[in-house]
């Protein structure tokens, strides 16, 4: 049975007015030097969405770190077939334009990425709490001790904040420079 937010938020411990914390208490604001309280926009405010936005973080992050290693693989790597040798797509970042078709492999992308997100969406609205956002039963993969759990969700926070920059420069620079990784001049 479908669960209402309001029960996901009772069932989590959280009030749906603000319940004072930054982010309603979430990992991710911890910094070197102590927390760093980050949102000049204000969405922290939204304490409804918070799950929401958590569980958009995590995925950017997840496919920002699998899009960096999808930009650099390939200059080293092909998969079998004339389509896609390095002679016919000589630059990683000409891929997308050279494997553009009807029912080529974008679409076929496109397509398996529609289906894993339409099977995700399910969980998203049924279970849109603090502790489940980002959680596709993957967390028995865990330490046991719950400070290392937090350790963990910090460390896939920050790596995948890093991962949607460092791909957004990867880009660029490939574009700018047009070479093969490691895009130097």
């Amino acid at each position: 049975a479908r669960r209402e937010l309001a029960v996901a938020y009772e069932d989590a411990g959280i009030d749906l007015m603000d319940n004072g914390k930054f982010a309603q208490g979430l990992v991710g604001a911890e910094a070197a030097f102590g927390r760093y309280e980050f949102d000049p926009i204000g969405f922290s405010k939204y304490t409804e969405l918070v799950p929401w936005f958590r569980e958009a973080e995590l995925k950017h992050g997840r496919i920002a770190m699998l899009a960096w290693l999808g930009l650099v693989v390939p200059d080293f790597v092909r998969i079998p077939g004339e389509a896609y040798s390095f002679e016919a797509v000589p630059r990683v970042i000409d891929a997308h334009d050279a494997l553009n078709a009807d029912a080529g492999p974008n679409f076929q992308i496109i397509l398996f990425i529609s289906i894993v997100e339409l099977c995700c969406a399910k969980k998203v609205f049924e279970w849109n709490s603090v502790e489940t956002a980002g959680d596709y039963n993957l967390t028995r993969l865990f330490p046991e001790d719950d400070e290392a759990q937090k350790q963990m969700r910090i460390a896939e926070l920050k790596n995948g904040r890093l991962a949607m920059i460092a791909f957004g420069g990867a880009v660029t620079q490939a574009v700018i420079t047009g070479k093969p990784f490691p895009w130097t001049f």
